[in-house]
């Protein structure tokens, strides 16, 4: 990467966008509803069941200028979702100063184990065991939602739900590859302690990006 580049991503001003697009939110407090995907390349918390590990490596996405990636949200959607990857690994004043100059709300869903940064409408920390959230963002967060890949998840869930704040809203979603086995225990889970909610990646049941 050129030197004047990389110091541009540095800033934030470039980020490695490795897609963006219109959709329907599948997951969380927000499925359903409309809105503009922004991915963000690079990450190194390294869950092995990531379903976009495409997005691990920054290099191979290319920097591209935070003007353009707002103008395009803008044009589709009010609400824009910046995911990744690990959207926090990059600094997001920039971007969410121009998105948010253009009207539009933001959200955010990470893994927390970075430093936040950004000015955002809603944030979905979704926590995991190899790189815990930073202390700041528990108390910050909108939306916990922690992914079931087996039954030590629940214990690693109520953990993470005993930092967040007590308006949070709490999400279990099981693990893609796991799904049939964890649902009934999730079901069976969030009857038990109705404070969790089930959630379901209902965009691959719907067959949509």
């Amino acid at each position: 990467m050129e030197q004047g580049v990389k110091e541009l991503v540095d800033a934030g001003k470039m980020l490695p966008l490795m897609e963006e697009f219109y959709t329907i939110q599948g997951e969380g407090y927000h499925k359903g509803t409309a809105a503009y995907f922004i991915r963000v390349g690079g990450c190194d918390v390294g869950c092995h069941w990531c379903d976009v590990k495409e997005s691990w490596n920054p290099n191979i996405h290319p920097p591209t200028s935070i003007d353009s990636i707002a103008e395009n949200a803008a044009s589709y959607a009010k609400t824009i979702v910046v995911t990744g990857g690990e959207p926090l690994m990059w600094n997001m004043n920039p971007l969410t100063n121009q998105l948010k100059d253009l009207g539009l709300d933001t959200h955010i869903e990470t893994s927390g184990a970075y430093p936040l940064t950004g000015t955002w409408d809603w944030i979905c920390l979704s926590p995991k065991k190899l790189k815990l959230p930073t202390h700041e963002i528990y108390g910050k967060a909108d939306e916990l939602k922690v992914i079931v890949y087996n039954k030590a998840d629940f214990i690693f869930a109520e953990e993470q739900a005993s930092k967040v704040g007590a308006n949070c809203k709490l999400y279990l979603q099981p693990e893609w590859s796991k799904r049939e086995k964890m649902i009934p225990l999730i079901v069976d889970y969030v009857m038990q302690n109705p404070k969790w909610v089930v959630s379901l990646q209902t965009h691959k049941y719907l067959n949509i990006p």
